[in-house]
């Protein structure tokens, strides 16, 4: 049998709120994925209210 040398490169995933891409292996040869979320919320800055 052929020995594969390491894993495949999987492409870039994108969705509207996450985006993930492989990393490089390591000298063990562990893959590990970075995962990079958008923002679901905008903050606002807080105003006390009006006294009655």
């Amino acid at each position: 049998m052929s020995e594969q040398s390491g894993r495949p490169k999987v492409p870039e995933g994108v969705t509207p709120y996450v985006t993930t891409r492989q990393k490089e292996p390591t000298e063990t040869g562990f893959v590990g994925y970075e995962t990079i979320w958008k923002e679901f919320q905008k903050e606002e800055k807080y105003t006390t209210p009006k006294r009655p």
